[in-house]
């Protein structure tokens, strides 16, 4: 009962307070689609949160725009936008990789900088964008995310799923990442193309994120049977100024209570932004 009246909120309440404003950014893979969506009163320097979503996701995620409402209501502004090859943003599935979504993330944060309207700035992302959140942080610094990192169950098994020849449920070409077919099927008809397999292969997740020393949260499930919540403890680990919150029985999707992650996610960047 509590996930349909969160959904029930999200769809009557909407964004009627805010100012969503459609902005077209240049990214990797040619142009991308974004939310902008501001206070109906902003300050000078307003801080703002970035959003990465999953993999095969889009902007309009629930997790997403959960957290962008209740931040918007606090006088935070926030930025979701589709990442190359999903949702209206340019660009072919088969061509998408996570290096290439990271530069998509980069353009993002370049442009909020180039604006000058925005203040410090946070970055959120769910599962393969946890993964694309985790790395950008890592290679631009503390210094460039003053508002806080949220992981919501980063999608750090891809690198091992490539390694044992599967991605995103599926086996790869004959089981030999190393020697991948043009593409692989995936759900929804999606093909996962030949550069994204071996590109995950040698993914440095981990040694990436390291370069990261600023506060963070990660958000993780134990009902997570897409990446285990192990994965998101080594973040916790590995990053000595981070929350950790395990959600018990929570899937991948953060249910079946999402408003509790976003409850969390909140909170954090209420401490770091304000």
């Amino acid at each position: 009962m509590k996930k349909t009246l969160f959904l029930v909120f999200l769809l009557t309440t909407g964004f009627a307070n805010a100012r969503t404003e459609r902005v077209i950014i240049q990214g990797d893979h040619g142009a991308l689609v974004a939310d902008l969506q501001t206070p109906d009163v902003m300050p000078k320097k307003c801080p703002i949160v970035m959003f990465c979503h999953g993999f095969t996701g889009n902007r309009n995620g629930g997790l997403e725009r959960g957290i962008a409402q209740e931040l918007e209501a606090k006088g935070i502004a926030s930025i979701r936008f589709d990442f190359n090859g999903h949702g209206e943003s340019e660009g072919d599935f088969v061509q998408m990789t996570v290096p290439n979504e990271i530069e998509d993330a980069r353009h993002v944060y370049n442009w909020l900088k180039a604006d000058g309207r925005f203040g410090k700035i946070g970055i959120a992302g769910h599962s393969q964008g946890g993964v694309v959140t985790s790395m950008l942080a890592g290679q631009l610094g503390k210094k460039a995310f003053k508002g806080g990192v949220v992981l919501l169950a980063p999608a750090g098994v891809i690198r091992d799923d490539a390694i044992r020849g599967t991605l995103a449920g599926q086996p790869v070409g004959q089981g030999d990442p190393l020697d991948p077919p043009e593409y692989v099927e995936v759900w929804g008809g999606h093909h996962l193309g030949r550069d994204y397999i071996k590109s995950a292969f040698w993914l440095p997740i981990y040694e990436t994120a390291a370069g990261y020393k600023g506060p963070a949260c990660i958000i993780h499930g134990t009902a997570d049977r897409t990446v285990p919540y192990t994965y998101g403890l080594r973040f916790h680990q590995l990053w000595k100024k981070s929350e950790w919150h395990l959600l018990d029985r929570y899937d991948h999707g953060l249910g079946p209570h999402p408003e509790e992650a976003v409850k969390l996610a909140v909170s954090f960047f209420m401490k770091q932004l304000k």
